[in-house]
């Protein structure tokens, strides 16, 4: 079912003023009016209402209708974000009384998971650091460390030699809440804590050591 010749109007006024008002672009306009063509012609059909007489709980009800087709909670976010823009703009002038959307909490997005460096991404970053430099030597030993322990940086950082028993091969961590934990070192870490604790600089790990 089609919208209105009164929500195409409607429709086309909104996209007209965020054009004006915000310059955005044809992309993102269209993309807008797509949206709320489709809750228009939802509303007609299963409200018997137009858009502009549209309730709170007729909102709701579109937006569990969409995410039952599929859509991603950023999707959805981005959808209520358009209607809000909408309802906002029919505040101000003056076409309703009362915004629908004001009381709809938009779908919580979870944070994206970190991307894994690849073995090339690696073994830059390893190599970065200057071995014949005092302090480069140091920030070599504690990335061979953190790349074979996984350990939190606020872990290493205050990572002392009394947590390392280099002939097990292990390392003592002391983590959230005072849980300790024991994490294998690999060979490569073990090669380079030994040589950094014969040399100058002796005790720990910490960066200001």
């Amino acid at each position: 079912m089609k919208p209105s010749v009164e929500d195409e109007a409607i429709i086309e006024r909104f996209a007209d003023a965020l054009w004006v008002e915000r310059g955005l672009s044809r992309n993102t306009l269209m993309a807008y009016q797509t949206d709320l063509v489709k809750l228009a012609s939802w509303l007609g059909v299963n409200c018997s209402r137009p858009l502009l007489s549209a309730r709170r709980q007729d909102l709701l009800e579109y937006l569990a209708a969409q995410s039952l087709t599929g859509r991603k909670p950023r999707t959805t976010a981005r959808l209520l974000s358009c209607l809000r823009q909408f309802y906002q703009h029919a505040m101000r002038e003056g076409w309703i009384t009362t915004d629908p959307s004001a009381r709809i909490e938009a779908p919580r997005l979870g944070r994206p998971l970190p991307k894994s460096l690849t073995e090339q991404e690696v073994e830059a970053l390893l190599a970065a650091p200057d071995p014949q430099d005092p302090e480069g030597y140091r920030d070599r030993v504690m990335l061979e460390v953190l790349y074979a322990t996984g350990l939190r940086v606020s872990e290493l950082v205050g990572l002392r030699q009394e947590q390392l028993s280099l002939t097990q091969g292990l390392v003592r961590v002391i983590g959230k809440g005072g849980k300790e934990r024991l994490v294998p070192l690999g060979e490569e870490a073990l090669a380079w804590l030994e040589k950094f604790f014969k040399g100058p600089r002796q005790g720990c790990l910490c960066i200001n050591s």
